[in-house]
């Protein structure tokens, strides 16, 4: 007596479709985005000015409604510690240098 192994057919490309955003709706984050940074620019400006010289390529997460910042040397030890004060908001995590930014491209 034979035993026949079912044949399974290989799950090809992504298990998730893509999404698939119209114009508008990218314009939209787009404007979204570009406010939500317009509103911590400042914060992060101001912070950054001051900390520079001794906290030099630490992170900060800024949480704009409140104007409340979080300092660490890692990026996830600030972003946790804003998200314990502040759970349901979004923060803007960015290093503390010239630029904002870790690197160059």
């Amino acid at each position: 007596m034979t035993t026949s192994k079912p044949t399974r057919t290989a799950r090809r490309g992504r298990i998730f479709p893509e999404i698939q955003w119209t114009e508008e709706q990218f314009a939209k984050w787009e404007a979204e985005r570009e406010e939500f940074y317009q509103r911590c620019k400042p914060i992060f400006d101001k912070v950054s000015s001051e900390l520079i010289e001794t906290h030099y390529n630490w992170f900060v997460a800024v949480e704009p409604d409140s104007g409340d910042y979080f300092v660490d040397k890692d990026l996830e030890l600030a972003s946790l510690r804003c998200l314990e004060q502040h759970p349901t908001k979004i923060h803007y995590s960015c290093r503390i240098n010239e630029t904002g930014v870790c690197g160059t491209i």
